[in-house]
């Protein structure tokens, strides 16, 4: 029987409004807001999930 190994992304999603003078200060402001925990991002906020296969493959000098 082969081995895989399976790679599983959840993907959680909020929308913030702020105030600001450019788009680009916009998002400094909610990066430096979400890195002082000032937003939780939880199962209530889910948005998708992503399933990624791969073959693990044997090493040659692997012996029994």
């Amino acid at each position: 029987m082969k081995k895989y190994q399976v790679t599983i992304t959840e993907t959680l999603q909020m929308e913030v409004e702020v105030k600001a003078d450019s788009p680009a200060q916009a998002e400094q402001t909610i990066q430096d807001n979400y890195r002082a925990c000032e937003y939780f991002l939880d199962a209530d906020h889910f948005k998708d999930v992503d399933f990624r296969t791969k073959h693990v493959q044997r090493n040659r000098d692997y012996k029994r």
